[in-house]
């Protein structure tokens, strides 16, 4: 099983640094002066985040990684493993994630972000994929990079089981 390219690198790279500009806008226009506090879902997004935080132009921003686990394989199962956020109160924080799937993953973090207490949260996903949604899932994403089919997709950080994370473009496998 060979992967091929659905989004190619050049894509992806001006998709992101468009993010980060639209990310940086809003923030100067809502919260001005007031530092961002990235959190970056483990292990997928790591790749989009890194090069997302160095698109957004913003002199107080603080990135964290924070692992979430809620895929075996291919499939979702159904439950979504996330440790409690600490550091929040009062802080601006965006969610940051590979893939916006069924909707479970983003909407337990964002609920523990408000548990946290966080003055305010958003969400920027770099994958989205509508047509998977669920019941008690996130609807949608403040920020989306790519509207993909419902595929299977690695690459850039997204993986199968831990293999394809370190190919430079999103695949199909």
């Amino acid at each position: 099983m060979r992967p091929r390219p659905l989004i190619p690198r050049e894509d992806l790279a001006r998709r992101v640094r468009e993010l980060g500009g639209s990310i940086a806008r809003d923030h100067d226009r809502d919260h001005a002066g007031r530092p961002l506090v990235l959190i970056a879902l483990m292990d997928g997004a790591f790749c989009f985040a890194a090069d997302l935080v160095r698109s957004i132009d913003l002199d107080d921003l603080t990135l964290v990684f924070h692992p979430v686990r809620s895929y075996r394989g291919t499939e979702s199962t159904g439950t979504v493993a996330c440790e409690p956020l600490s550091g929040l109160a009062g802080r601006r924080v965006l969610v940051v994630d590979d893939i916006l799937d069924s909707g479970r993953t983003l909407a337990t973090v964002l609920a523990a972000v408000a548990r946290a207490g966080a003055s305010s949260a958003s969400s920027c996903v770099l994958l989205d994929k509508p047509m998977r949604r669920v019941d008690a899932g996130q609807a949608t994403a403040d920020y989306i990079g790519f509207t993909v089919p419902d595929v299977f997709v690695v690459g850039y950080g997204l993986d199968h089981d831990g293999r394809w994370r370190h190919l430079p473009d999103v695949c199909v496998i």
